[in-house]
């Protein structure tokens, strides 16, 4: 690629909540995104990492990880931010 991932992405003006399994194997980039989104960025105050403890990737959209996946927060970033 000609040009870093996530060059421009301190400019994203509209929330962002950033959802990774604390075991998945790709978890640090989520971690470089929500660093480099919100690192001297006027926007990063809707911004949110929420890293799942002792999820892997797979957990998070199988049927078998209804557990891991806290709805509850879900419900609150998108009733902060979707209006």
């Amino acid at each position: 690629m000609n040009q870093p991932i996530l060059k421009y992405s301190k400019e994203i003006r509209s929330a962002v909540l950033i959802m990774h399994g604390e075991k998945a194997h790709s978890c640090y980039f989520s971690k470089d995104a929500f660093a480099e989104m919100t690192k001297d960025s006027k926007y990063a105050d809707n911004k949110e990492l929420l890293i799942i403890p002792d999820a892997v990737h797979t957990d998070l959209y199988d049927g078998g990880g209804k557990n891991a996946i806290p709805f509850d927060k879900l419900e609150r970033f998108f009733a902060e931010n979707l209006r």
